[in-house]
């Protein structure tokens, strides 16, 4: 690992997305890949380059998950950075859960780094995803028949969060780590069969390394082929909605329907998105709406609790109620 190199190209996202000396939150869980960024992003702020601040949270899964805790805040003083700690038990998510606990514990997790941020008036979340979590994401998410969107997985950046580590490998990290003595945590249910992410990572990905030497290259170049497709897609849409919508949000049905229905589904999203309206984007949900908007009568859709789609001639809205 060239960590000098690393450190350069992170100074450079981190100056592309930020103001002069920016704050930054890290997440750190104390696992050898958060903690091998804290080791990154305390050299920069030493340097004078950034401002650093540490959030933990603890989520409260395990008998001895306060053991983590302190173990942060003694890596944390020994860097000299402050770190602030928090506990699930005290988050209140807007919305519903219903999905894995993974899931609960990602939003759980950007919940409350999104809190440290607002209130220390930070300017980016830095993440510690490596290039085996881009890999693991790619395959957990086509097993769920995700859309060209989810397939593209985590970017380098998508603000407020950065992910400086996303074209490193964990065994350099890991490595990395143990040559110069830096301790770090080990959390035991990363090995549990229980979660598909574990068993993509113990047994789907080290087979696919055994059939193609070349695996860790070509994945990498498939997801970056799939994020430039999604993005010429992005363009494509922001197109179409300039010349369908209005500065008030109201629609054109005729314009949408001349549309592919490709973009027609992404039109709907990014405009639901625009309006802030409050909606748990599924395949199901889009076509059903685009259904109500593309059949010859006029009326309401209800969208959620709080809003409605409203359709009148050739015109369609959103209201909140």
């Amino acid at each position: 690992m060239n960590i000098a190199r690393l450190l350069t190209d992170t100074k450079k996202l981190i100056a592309a997305n930020a103001q002069q000396k920016p704050t930054i939150i890290l997440g750190l869980s104390g696992g050898p890949d958060s903690v091998f960024l804290l080791y990154m992003l305390a050299q920069l702020k030493n340097e004078g380059f950034i401002k650093l601040i540490a959030a933990h949270l603890d989520h409260g899964w395990r008998s001895n998950s306060a053991d983590d805790a302190t173990f942060c805040q003694k890596l944390c003083d020994a860097f000299g950075v402050q770190l602030i700690s928090g506990h699930a038990q005290d988050n209140t998510l807007s919305t519903k859960q219903n999905g894995s606990l993974e899931e609960l514990g990602r939003k759980l997790r950007r919940s409350f780094l999104e809190n440290v941020m607002s209130e220390q008036q930070a300017d980016l979340i830095a993440l510690a995803h490596h290039r085996q979590d881009q890999q693991e994401t790619f395959f957990l998410r086509l097993l769920r028949g995700s859309s060209l969107a989810g397939l593209r997985c985590m970017d380098s950046v998508t603000l407020p969060y950065i992910r400086p580590l996303l074209a490193t490998d964990k065994q350099d990290i890991v490595a990395f780590l143990d040559t110069n003595n830096i301790a770090y945590l080990t959390d035991p249910t990363n090995q549990a069969d229980d979660f598909l992410r574990n068993r993509i990572r113990k047994y789907v990905v080290p087979a696919l390394r055994d059939c193609d030497q070349r695996f860790e290259q070509k994945c990498e170049s498939t997801i970056q082929h799939l994020q430039a497709e999604d993005d010429f897609l992005k363009k494509l849409t922001l197109q179409a909605f300039i010349g369908i919508f209005d500065e008030t949000g109201y629609g054109s049905l005729a314009g949408l329907r001349t549309c592919d229905p490709v973009i027609q589904k992404r039109l709907i999203i990014h405009w639901l998105v625009a309006k802030k309206a409050s909606f748990k984007p599924s395949e199901g949900l889009i076509n059903e709406t685009l259904k109500f908007l593309l059949s010859p009568r006029g009326g309401t859709h209800q969208l959620g609790e709080r809003w409605a789609i409203i359709k009148k001639q050739d015109n369609f809205w959103l209201n909140k109620y």
